[in-house]
């Protein structure tokens, strides 16, 4: 049998000093979604280590046989990242929600947008972001959450107990400091007029939308998780669930637009000279408030929705 042949490398039959620099050289040369096959006398997990930190998370591997005598791995590479979603890279790599940030690209109500659709949109480089995603590829990965892999009930939970908790808990006191810093700043700072207003409007909209989430569609999920375990039959709530499900993240775009606009009117957060105690805080709380809520609809839009219709419908 040849050592190479259409992909299919037989790695005992090459010389031992060649045999990862052939397997990279192969794999350098395939186009996005194509594959190779290694064919080895043990288990070349070595291989795949040392590819992941080489080349990053760009590959599928996939075990087509697993001993006693013979290994064969098929290894597909991935399509990159200018054809995935911006949900699904976040998903696949949260480091990345850095790069996002970097660029003013939404990572959770548009997270249903590809790359490349964001890079025409905002007229971005595409090619800069896909390097620069690149290089976190090659950071070293500390220890982290995997909300993906999370059951989906304890990922509601941990939704409530951590982004609905911090809601609750700051939404009254941002509401305070807007309206404080309005009438003390509004005459020589018209913006914060606008701003207070959009802070009411958030306040409307969420207060209502945590108690929507809570009671009726997180409680449902949990109910097909249940069924899911116990291999029982489910029964189906009047309100159609993925319809919920589009008026949830209605709301979800409606928060983040208006979070978009207080970014536009305050220049980014700007301080001007004669910014008080008072007018640093509101803008270091508001800002602190719209990080936890990207990550927010982040779990909820590009992991917990898309799970739970699947689920539902299973």
């Amino acid at each position: 049998m040849e050592t190479i042949e259409s992909n299919y490398i037989n790695v005992p039959l090459i010389e031992p000093r060649l045999k990862h620099p052939t397997i990279f050289r192969v794999f350098d040369e395939l186009n996005e979604g194509e594959s190779l096959i290694i064919h080895n006398d043990h288990d070349p997990k070595p291989v795949y280590y040392q590819l992941l930190g080489e080349r990053g998370d760009i590959f599928t591997w996939e075990y087509l046989q697993e001993g006693p005598e013979w290994w064969d791995i098929k290894i597909i590479k991935r399509v990159g990242d200018e054809q995935k979603t911006i949900g699904e890279i976040a998903v696949r790599d949260l480091r990345k929600v850095e790069v996002f940030k970097k660029y003013g690209i939404d990572f959770c109500c548009g997270g249903k947008k590809t790359l490349a659709e964001v890079c025409n949109e905002k007229n971005i480089d595409a090619a800069k972001i896909q390097t620069e995603l690149r290089s976190v590829e090659t950071q070293e990965k500390v220890s982290g959450l995997s909300y993906s892999d999370w059951d989906l009930d304890f990922l509601a939970d941990y939704i409530i107990n951590t982004h609905h908790a911090y809601v609750r808990k700051y939404l009254p006191e941002l509401n305070n400091y807007g309206t404080k810093v309005a009438q003390v700043h509004g005459n020589l700072h018209q913006e914060l007029h606008q701003i207070d207003e959009l802070i009411k409007e958030i306040s409307r909209e969420l207060t209502g939308h945590l108690e929507q989430e809570e009671k009726v569609l997180f409680s449902y999920i949990k109910k097909v998780v249940e069924a899911r375990n116990s291999s029982m039959p489910l029964v189906k709530q009047e309100k159609d669930f993925e319809k919920l499900i589009e008026d949830l993240e209605s709301e979800h775009d409606f928060v983040g637009r208006a979070f978009d606009k207080i970014r536009e009117l305050s220049n980014n957060y700007y301080l001007p000279a004669d910014a008080c105690g008072s007018y640093k805080l509101l803008y270091k709380m508001l800002q602190e408030f719209e990080d936890d809520l990207h990550l927010h609809i982040h779990l909820e839009n590009n992991i917990l929705f898309p799970k739970a219709i699947e689920l539902e419908k299973a």
